[in-house]
């Protein structure tokens, strides 16, 4: 599959097409309901903006205020000439993903790769004995969560986003970060909800993000676990970058040390 090419890169035409896509992703153009785990039947705004459902086709759940985020952390990186790749753990239907690799087509950007990191099988059952914090888990059961890898690339391609500038790492991310390929990360989005996840993403990718890159946790503010783990890692590491607050689930920051 090609790459979609932007013709006219004036600001105005560019902004356009990534509302666009963010309207795509987010399921807002045709409103498609929220599946049936506890969200009602109908398609609900308020809801979708905010991220507080689950879409039943839409390509991402992170709601518009997330989806700014990441998008205005992308654009800033490249603006700011911050080296480095982007990357996010835990993918689910890939459209958090799909909007990084559509900024960097739409800024004609092509030495930065987006790299897509899930099991491509839901999320792993909790192991108790070692991460306390991960006690009582449930969202293993949920198959909605486990999105297969060829779905997910033919999400991509559905955009003409699927080239050489997109990767999968598939596994367990204890098994798969911190071997990975990836030498600078400009942008490092997390969405592993659980204590376990979020400690080994930032584990293994933290120190290679760039002075200036920005960090994003989506499950910040409704996830204790995520958010314990977060704290343990900075506490731990010395950081003391100030936490942001995106919506009432997401936060970021920016790296400076």
């Amino acid at each position: 599959m090609s790459q979609l090419a932007v013709v006219d890169e004036s600001p105005a035409t560019r902004q356009l097409y990534l509302e666009l896509m963010q309207k795509c992703l987010l399921g807002l153009i045709y409103q498609d309901p929220p599946q049936s785990a506890g969200n009602g039947e109908h398609f609900d705004l308020n809801r979708r903006l905010n991220g507080r459902d689950w879409p039943s086709q839409a390509h991402s759940m992170i709601g518009k205020l997330r989806m700014d985020n990441l998008r205005n952390a992308v654009e800033y990186v490249i603006a700011n000439g911050i080296p480095g790749d982007f990357i996010e753990t835990g993918v689910w239907r890939g459209g958090a993903c799909i909007l990084m690799r559509a900024v960097l087509a739409a800024y004609g950007v092509s030495d930065r790769i987006v790299w897509c990191a899930d099991s491509f099988e839901g999320l792993p059952a909790p192991d108790a004995q070692k991460y306390a914090d991960d006690a009582g888990s449930n969202l293993h059961t949920f198959n909605q969560l486990a999105i297969p890898l060829d779905e997910v690339r033919a999400n991509f391609a559905r955009y003409g986003l699927l080239d050489g500038q997109v990767r999968f790492l598939k596994g367990w991310f204890k098994d798969t970060l911190a071997s990975a390929p990836i030498e600078k990360v400009a942008v490092l989005r997390l969405d592993g909800d659980m204590y376990e996840s979020t400690m080994d993403a930032l584990t293994a990718l933290y120190g290679k993000v760039s002075p200036g890159g920005v960090v994003i946790i989506d499950d910040y503010g409704v996830l204790p676990c995520c958010r314990k783990a977060v704290h343990d890692f900075r506490d731990a590491n010395g950081i003391d970058d100030a936490i942001r607050t995106v919506d009432s689930t997401g936060v970021w920051w920016t790296k400076t040390k």
